[in-house]
């Protein structure tokens, strides 16, 4: 069987969780690694998902955790929903500079 694997990053402004595993994981960069396999017996080319990992790293281990595709993506826009959240709280005054 042929397999492929992409590497990308997402990025957490918050703590977040997934439904897959009960730990909170502190805000910041986090290594997406997606596995695809080769569709056989097709007239083109084409790969469908077969695992998506969140690597985390922590106290001395670096962890591949399976998780869904659809739970990253729902946690990615809860993170986002809560930085929007707290930017439209916020109120602030700024000066503005001089442009001369």
């Amino acid at each position: 069987m042929n397999t492929r694997s992409t590497r990308s990053t997402v990025k957490f402004l918050q703590p977040f969780s997934l439904r897959e595993h009960s730990d909170v994981l502190p805000a910041g960069d986090y290594e997406i690694v997606v596995e695809e396999e080769l569709l056989q017996d097709m007239n083109f080319l084409g790969y469908r998902k077969s695992a998506t990992y969140l690597i985390v790293d922590g106290k001395g281990r670096t962890e591949m955790r399976e998780i869904s595709g659809n739970d990253l993506e729902a946690a990615l826009r809860r993170d986002r929903a809560a930085g929007d959240d707290r930017q439209n709280c916020k109120v602030a005054i700024t000066p503005q500079e001089d442009l001369k």
